[in-house]
């Protein structure tokens, strides 16, 4: 292993929680993850803070929803996951908040998972700040990462269940600052159904981003950093 080359993600939860801001930010490569550990018995349970309501410019935010939430409830399926709950926060209209971190910790109570993932929290999609990042993915990931020490202070949100201190780490998807990865060799053509299960939402888009093809492309890269993968994704990890 070169010193380039990612290093495995830990993989010793028993139960996972993915919280993401949007329907369709985990299946742009972190959804391939996901089926490699429904595949290995692993229990992983989706929390979105919004329904996507205003992701589609052709369709109004109250016909936008449910379309959103059908679409993601199917790209869950296709991965293994039959559990997803949605916080109806305001798409578009984030904010880092203490309501926020409020509603993610009670979820991490109640799930109690060893593993949370997110999506990038960092400003930018590149090392160089070139790419700004949607406000809302920075918000909900920057509130993940405080409601996982929320969640396991037995003073803060009483009303919000019983504390849980079992989460490990965090994982975020997408992030620039990325270290280490998961092979998804066995399991690209589900994170590849689970993308396309966003018939709607990809049809309103232009460009790599409304096609499978680059998160084949995207799986391929990763993996001449991981050997022995022939797909990978990859995720930055942060010990809680």
């Amino acid at each position: 292993m070169s010193d380039d080359d990612y290093l495995p993600l830990p993989e010793d939860a028993d139960r996972v929680l993915v919280v993401v801001a949007h329907p369709d930010d985990m299946e742009y490569g972190g959804s391939g993850a996901v089926a490699r550990w429904t595949s290995q018995g692993r229990r992983v349970t989706y929390l979105l803070v919004t329904r996507g309501e205003a992701g589609i410019d052709t369709l109004a935010p109250d016909a936008c929803a449910p379309v959103r939430e059908a679409e993601q409830r199917a790209a869950c399926a296709a991965v293994g996951v039959d559990v997803v709950e949605f916080l109806d926060h305001p798409d578009g209209l984030v904010e880092y908040s203490v309501a926020l971190r409020r509603d993610i910790a009670a979820a991490i109570r109640r799930h109690r998972p060893q593993l949370v993932v997110t999506g990038n929290h960092r400003e930018s999609w590149d090392a160089d700040g070139a790419a700004p990042n949607h406000a809302d993915h920075v918000a909900v990931g920057r509130a993940v990462i405080d409601a996982v020490r929320d969640a396991a202070n037995r003073w803060l949100f009483p009303e919000a269940g019983e504390r849980w201190d079992g989460v490990r780490g965090v994982a975020v998807a997408a992030s620039p600052r990325a270290r280490h990865a998961v092979d998804i060799s066995g399991h690209l053509d589900a994170a590849v159904a689970s993308l396309e299960a966003h018939r709607a939402y990809l049809a309103a888009l232009d460009g790599d981003m409304a096609g499978s093809g680059v998160l084949r492309e995207w799986a391929a890269g990763v993996a001449t950093r991981f050997p022995g993968a022939s797909a990978a994704t990859t995720f930055e990890y942060l010990e809680v």
